[in-house]
């Protein structure tokens, strides 16, 4: 099973950190794992203008994988907000699952008939998680966003100060009504939920952790289904050369004409 995880952030760190803890979650499974890393937009997705950014990057660095090393099974988008989510769907026909939209799954079971919230770093990322959730239809189980200032790769560079930070949004997010569940969410912040579980009296999720899972669940779905790019070929773009600009060839050819 080839499963994929895809940073859209352009930071070799957040990848080697994904690696690490997606190929803890995923030991014994006998998936082959693979990671690659967006090769262009921003260090770290931060604002609506990289957000924008990373949507292409996601595309063009599956479509790079799958040129090198055939499509994958599934993939995940290793990014606390799913950049690209939709298109890569639509043009990768294989299933694509994303940090947040795994983890925001994950806290509205386990918060039953109640609501979940999210805590992460970055405070451009509160409308835009807003957003997604909408997407998703999960936004009626939504009942806040804390974020804190610093940004996850910030707050993952001095542990003890960002757990700290991330604690007291915890707290903070535990004052709306209902809330049964809390995200801890962050392509950076792997493990910060586990350290924090023990004095908090809701289950936290580890976006990083749902991600796996998820993307374990969808390689083992998708294994065995007969799609048409099995082989790893690309789409029949069509004849239509002058539709598109400046996209690289990869992607170009997983991209329709019309």
């Amino acid at each position: 099973m080839h499963l994929l995880v895809l940073n859209p952030n352009t930071s070799q760190e957040v990848s080697a950190a994904l690696r690490s803890q997606i190929g803890a979650e995923l030991a014994g499974s006998g998936a082959q794992l693979h990671t690659t890393t967006a090769a262009l937009g921003a260090r770290y997705i931060a604002s609506e203008a990289s957000y924008a950014i990373a949507g292409h990057a996601t595309l063009d660095a599956w479509a790079t994988h799958a040129r090198q090393h055939g499509v994958p099974d599934a993939v995940l988008i290793g990014c606390f907000g799913d950049p690209g989510l939709f298109a890569l769907r639509e043009v990768s026909e294989r299933p694509v699952v994303g940090l947040a939209e795994a983890a925001m799954h994950e806290a509205a079971a386990l918060a039953g008939q109640e609501r979940f919230a999210i805590v992460t770093g970055g405070s451009a990322w509160e409308p835009m998680l807003w957003r997604l959730a909408r997407m998703l239809d999960l936004h009626e189980r939504l009942a806040c966003i804390r974020t804190v200032e610093l940004t996850g790769p910030e707050l993952a560079a001095d542990r003890r100060a960002g757990e700290a930070a991330l604690h007291a949004a915890c707290l903070e997010a535990l004052r709306e009504s209902g809330v049964r569940a809390i995200v801890v969410g962050g392509a950076a912040l792997g493990g910060f939920a586990a350290r924090m579980a023990a004095s908090l009296p809701v289950p936290l999720v580890d976006s990083v952790g749902a991600g796996a899972r998820a993307l374990l669940a969808a390689g083992e779905a998708a294994q065995g289904v007969q799609m048409s790019l099995m082989t790893g070929e690309a789409i029949d773009a069509g004849s239509d050369a002058g539709m598109w600009r400046g996209i690289s060839p990869a992607l170009r050819a997983y991209l329709p004409a019309a």
